[in-house]
This record gives structure tokens, C-alpha cells and sequence, in this order.
């Protein structure tokens, strides 16, 4: 089959990787346009695109899909479209082109995180189990018929990035087997069933740490917000970001929330119910550093609360 495909992140391109290895003619990738990246802001291809020159695929770019954008995609005369985190809604007009329509691949277990950060969802809920679906894109939100399942557990240690990296390869592994369904006439999509649950794009505010929440919920919220937007607290005004604490038996020193407490080398926050201890630390207009490295510079510890 000719194959579009649409996709912007790293997590999109095993996908595509795997959809050319299969042998599949993908006429043409459609992804996001070139961004600012670093301090420098210096304009960057999408993981996708830069991929896409690579194998020498026709690139479109576009922020939205419009009626110029629809006649570029329909011109590559597609029979099918496999979209992957292209961070975009698809009109009407355009899911009618190709005529096996889009197959969306969503990291969730649809209905569950219906939305840009299922994933990211999954890990702040305390999901035991997570997965991967495609199903059939329609112009509601992943509302559509799922043609194939996959699941994962959520490890103890699992940040959201490091989970999405693993469902990015074996989701592409599901991807390419569900267009060789399609391919051969096999495929046979059936009604999403279960509780339905959505999944918002990530703040800044999402991960903001509340030192009175329990141990267990803080640690969550600092896994599901690493990589990005990433966890943070403030001292004295100031934004601190932080890596994914860990977690301690319960017992320890008793701190009030948000109170640092330096237990030999072990750099402790309290919380609402007991101690966490911090990993990494970036003070603001410094660089992430160990948290004894921090603890160790600083002249006491006594009167530092995160707040």
C-alpha cells in the first residue's frame, strides 16, 4: 500500500521506521513545522522530518491542515495514513482522502487517556498496566474503532519518558501489523469499550510538586512530568526543578511538608504523610546537580522549606 504518514516527535519515527523496513511505499510524511530549539532558539526539523530527509521521503509541513495542505496529501495519492503523535487535529476533508482512512496509533488502552498525554496521565494516576491501541481516526477525540492491543506494565522507577520510549517500539511493531491487516482485508475494527478517561497536554503548573500530598502521589507527579514540562518546587521565590524523587519506607525523620532534612548523605523532604529523598536538583540559573552536591553548599539546611 502507499502509506502517508503523519508524525512529529521521536517517539513517532520507530513507527515510521518500521512501516519502510515492512516494505511499505510511504509517499510522503506529514509533520509539524521546524521549531526553535535550545537557548540559542536555533530553527530544527522535527524528529520526523529529519528522519524523512534521511530516507529521501516528500516532507510536508504544516501546524494545521488545511484546504492546501489536504490537496498536497491527496496529490501523494495515498490508500492509507498512519498517524503518530503529529500534534494535530485532521479536518473532515482530509480523512476522506485516503480510502482506508488514518490509523491513529495512541499510547493508552482507549477509552482510558483520551488525549495528548496519555502516557504522561497514565504514570501521575498510578496505572498499574498501560498499553498501546490503533484504531480508525474520526474527527472525535480518539473515539475511534480500535483495530489491535497491546499492553505494559508501569514499573515502580518508570518516568513517563522512559515508558513512551518502550510503547514508541512496540507500538511500531502494532502499526505495521495492523496496515498488513488492512492490506490483506483482515482488519476488523471494533467499538472502544470501558470507562473513558482524558489526558490534557501537560503545564508548566502540572508539575508543580505539593509537598502535602502524600509520598506516594508526589512521586508519581515527578515521573509522569519527566522529561517534560518537568517537576519543580520554589525556595524563596525561586524555581527549583527536580528529578523524580525517591521513594523511602515509611518512618524516618518527621518533617513537616516541604522541609529538607540532610539524613547522613541523603538529602529528605517531608511530605504529607513521610520523607522523600530528593535525587537531582537544579537551583534557579544553576546546573541540575546531585542533591548532596546542593545540600553540601548549602550554609544550612535548618530554615530551607520548599514551598
Amino acid at each position: 500500500m502507499r502509506v502517508l504518514f503523519a508524525g512529529t516527535p521521536a517517539v513517532a519515527v520507530p513507527s515510521l521506521d518500521a512501516l519502510v523496513k515492512a516494505g511499505f511505499d510511504v509517499v510522503a510524511v506529514l509533520t509539524r513545522p521546524d521549531a526553535p530549539i535550545g537557548r540559542k532558539r536555533v530553527l530544527t526539523p522535527s524528529p520526523v522530518a529529519a528522519r524523512a530527509a534521511e530516507l529521501g521521503i516528500d516532507v510536508i509541513h504544516a501546524t494545521r491542515v488545511d484546504d492546501a495542505v489536504t490537496a498536497h496529501i491527496a496529490a501523494a495519492k495515498p490508500d492509507v495514513a498512519a498517524i503518530v503523535a503529529y500534534g494535530g487535529l485532521i479536518p473532515r476533508a482530509a480523512l476522506d482522502v485516503p480510502p482506508h482512512g488514518w490509523i491513529n496509533l495512541h499510547f493508552s488502552l482507549l477509552p482510558a487517556w483520551r488525549g495528548a498525554a496519555p502516557v504522561q496521565r497514565a504514570v501521575i494516576a498510578g496505572d498499574d498496566v498501560t498499553g498501546a491501541v490503533t484504531f480508525l481516526l474520526e474527527e472525535g477525540l480518539d473515539t475511534g474503532p480500535v483495530f489491535g492491543t497491546l499492553t505494559e506494565s508501569v514499573r515502580t522507577d518508570d518516568t513517563a519518558g522512559a515508558l513512551l520510549e518502550r510503547l514508541s517500539h512496540s507500538g511500531a511493531v502494532l502499526l505495521t501489523q495492523t496496515l498488513s491487516a488492512v492490506e490483506a482485508g483482515k482488519a476488523a475494527p471494533q467499538p472502544q469499550m470501558g470507562d473513558i478517561s482524558l489526558a490534557p497536554k501537560l503545564t508548566i503548573d502540572d508539575g508543580r510538586l505539593d509537598w502535602k500530598q502524600p509520598a506516594l502521589a508526589i512521586g508519581r507527579r515527578a515521573r509522569g512530568v519527566t522529561p517534560e514540562p518537568g517537576a519543580w518546587t520554589t525556595l524563596e521565590g525561586q524555581r527549583v526543578k527536580l528529578e523524580p524523587v525517591r521513594l523511602r519506607p515509611a518512618g524516618g525523620p518527621a518533617l513537616a511538608p516541604g522541609a529538607v532534612f540532610l539524613d547522613g548523605k541523603n538529602v529528605l523532604v517531608g511530605t504529607g504523610s513521610h520523607a522523600v529523598e530528593l535525587t537531582r536538583i537544579q537551583p534557579s540559573g544553576k546546573k541540575m546537580m546531585a542533591a548532596a552536591d546542593w545540600a553540601r553548599g548549602m550554609a544550612s539546611l535548618e530554615s530551607v522549606v520548599f514551598e
